[in-house]
């Protein structure tokens, strides 16, 4: 399992970088070969993804969510193995500091190639780029789920 860890600083509040990433379905706009992130409930969501030709479907869930704060997740079925937490740190009253890390367990030739060749690590970066670019292009959120999401519970 490889560990790919990425931050990026958003010229917008702590609420407003947090309540955008809560909206799941608005990934495709900023992450790169994520076809469609279909939300299932408060936890749950529904992935298809295109990466180098190849499609994924996997679901995951929401084990740890703190408004302002975390959130945190893991597959729970599908040809794709990962877990990550993306947190939001407040650097001033304009200002947020995202910090997206994740595990990622390559599944495929291709995945496998990607990860040593260091693709999934230039992935994300511009995954967190461009999600700078959108939110900041955006002027605010367009949306958010504010909800309380605890281990276990």
């Amino acid at each position: 399992m490889s560990t790919v860890k990425e931050t990026v600083d958003v010229e917008v509040p702590v609420g407003t970088a947090y309540n955008q990433w809560t909206l799941f379905e608005e990934f495709p706009h900023f992450m790169e070969g994520v076809e469609e992130v279909r939300q299932i409930d408060d936890r749950h969501n529904h992935w298809t993804t295109k990466i180098g030709g190849v499609r994924r479907e996997f679901d995951t869930e929401i084990v740890d969510q703190l408004p302002d704060e975390r959130i945190t997740w893991r597959t729970t079925s599908g040809d794709v193995q990962q877990k990550g937490s993306v947190r939001f740190q407040r650097v001033d009253d304009t200002h947020t500091r995202v910090e997206l890390v994740m595990d990622v367990e390559p599944s495929g030739i291709a995945e496998k190639a990607a990860d040593m060749t260091g693709t999934i690590d230039r992935r994300i970066k511009g995954d967190m780029q461009r999600f700078k670019e959108f939110i900041e292009k955006q002027g605010g959120e367009s949306g958010g789920w504010r909800g309380r999401i605890t281990p276990g519970g």
